[in-house]
């Protein structure tokens, strides 16, 4: 342990005597011990020292005055005087300059050489930093242990939260992936310190930790520990979204009989006999990123998987709560950087109810607004829903002829043909919409009659159209 005055004083071999009455600096560790011969040894003191003289140069009053002003001023916690040398005994100004200023003050006998207290004090000094290094050595393998023994992210924070005395909390972007205090707040840049989580990744992890407390050095080697479990976590993330895609796309597409694809559903967390939401996030620019970004507290209890591109989460849900989800999810994306599209699916049960509710999603995302709630059971959703329905096939037949047509002339029979469904079948809205001729308009519905086999002004033929456009645009979104 560092040695204070007091304590140095109680050491018999030392023989060193208290003068004066001051105490305030008395129980105060001693930093360093300098020895000076200065009158004026202020800019050689950066604090915490005991100063040890024999005022050799102390000849008047004035001068000792000065002298203990000028060390109290650095921040000394107390002179020791050496006597029987210039001086018999330590000055009576020095004395009462030191009362005055609160400056303890130690008579040392002509015997002791000011090296054996300096020793003395070094060596405490030395014992306490070897006490922190076992105590800090000691530590690392608690924490280490923690995650070596399957304790996980949770445990370790425990730990650290037990070894520092205080409350902690570990955050990623809105998520809260760790937090002691009972009902989870969120700590604030007022009463907490934050330490950023280095993962190679831009995912803005950061350690919280409620003031004060004591840092020995353990939080630094924590924040690695802490970098190295998260990317632990984020490839452990991507086996198990892999896997539950497998079986989602499986139940999506109808592969699997209705017995068999409860089973793998339980097998990945989903419980098909509840009801079940599906959220389907899409993100163009960031679906990488996306694919692999943690989710929000709230959808912690969800099963998340990627399917083609996208993020998708399952959640036990009656719909009260989806849109509340989905906002939240939302909210974490952005404030990750990632722009994406969520489409909120129905609540239903059973694996036919979840490809009902994932196709409800893709239909929803289509809006193109941040969150989108979901619409009726559309009759698109529900045919796509269905392997025995060939939609696809029938879908590709209708338009291929249009879209090599559109390829090879430079044509926009595809663009007029959605516009003139979007618009009712109105010539004159097409027109307006388009910046084309009516009759340029009717000549185009003529050559989409012409290869696909199928009139838009028929309310069959157009129906069939539609629901070619529709499928495809679903389809690209979902490549198997």
């Amino acid at each position: 342990m560092a040695m204070s005055l007091s304590s140095l004083v109680a050491v018999p071999s030392l023989k060193l005597r208290k003068t004066g009455s001051a105490e305030t600096t008395w129980n105060q560790d001693i930093s360093w011990v300098a020895v000076t011969e200065l009158e004026d040894p202020q800019r050689f003191l950066s604090g915490g020292e005991l100063v040890l003289t024999t005022g050799l140069r102390l000849k008047s009053a004035a001068d000792q005055r000065r002298f203990v002003r000028q060390v109290q001023r650095a921040g000394a916690v107390g002179i020791g005087f050496g006597i029987g040398l210039t001086h018999e005994s330590v000055p009576e100004a020095l004395i009462a300059e030191a009362n005055r200023w609160g400056l303890p003050l130690v008579e040392v006998q002509y015997e002791i050489p000011f090296i054996a207290i300096g020793k003395l004090v070094a060596e405490s000094h030395s014992a306490d930093h070897y006490a922190n290094l076992e105590r800090l050595l000691a530590g690392h393998q608690i924490l280490a242990r923690s995650l070596l023994t399957g304790g996980g992210l949770g445990e370790l924070l425990k730990q650290l939260g037990s070894m520092l005395r205080t409350d902690v909390v570990l955050t990623q972007f809105s998520a809260q992936l760790y937090n002691s205090v009972p009902g989870k707040p969120a700590p604030t840049a007022d009463g907490w310190a934050s330490y950023p989580i280095p993962t190679g990744r831009r995912d803005a992890c950061t350690l919280w930790l409620r003031q004060p407390f004591v840092d020995s050095g353990i939080v630094s080697y924590a924040q690695n520990l802490i970098s190295v479990e998260l990317n632990n976590m984020v490839k452990q993330r991507q086996a198990q979204r892999a896997m539950a895609g497998q079986v989602l796309d499986d139940v999506i597409h109808g592969t699997l009989e209705t017995i068999e694809a409860a089973r793998r559903l339980a097998g990945v967390g989903i419980n098909s006999t509840r009801k079940n939401v599906v959220l389907v996030a899409e993100s163009t620019a960031h679906h990488k990123q996306l694919v692999n970004i943690s989710l929000p507290q709230a959808l912690e209890a969800g099963v998340s998987a990627v399917v083609g591109k996208d993020l998708v989460t399952v959640i036990s849900d009656d719909g009260s709560s989806a849109t509340a989800l989905a906002k939240s999810l939302s909210d974490h994306l952005q404030e990750a950087g990632i722009h994406a599209v969520i489409g909120i699916g129905g609540a239903y049960t059973k694996p036919n109810g979840l490809r009902w509710s994932y196709f409800e999603a893709r239909d929803a995302v289509a809006h193109g607004l941040p969150v989108n709630e979901p619409e009726r059971l559309s009759l698109t959703s529900l045919l796509l829903a269905s392997e025995d329905v060939p939609l696809a096939d029938m879908a590709s037949e209708s338009l291929t002829p249009l879209r090599k047509f559109d390829a090879a002339h430079g044509a926009e029979l595809v663009t007029t043909l959605e516009s003139y469904l979007n618009h009712n079948g109105s010539v004159a809205a097409v027109a307006e919409a388009l910046t084309l001729h009516r009759n340029t308009v009717r000549y185009r519905l003529a050559q989409i009659t012409e290869l696909t086999g199928y009139d838009p002004s028929q309310t069959q033929d157009r129906v069939q159209l539609w629901l070619a456009l529709a499928v495809q645009r679903l389809g690209s979104r979902n490549p198997r």
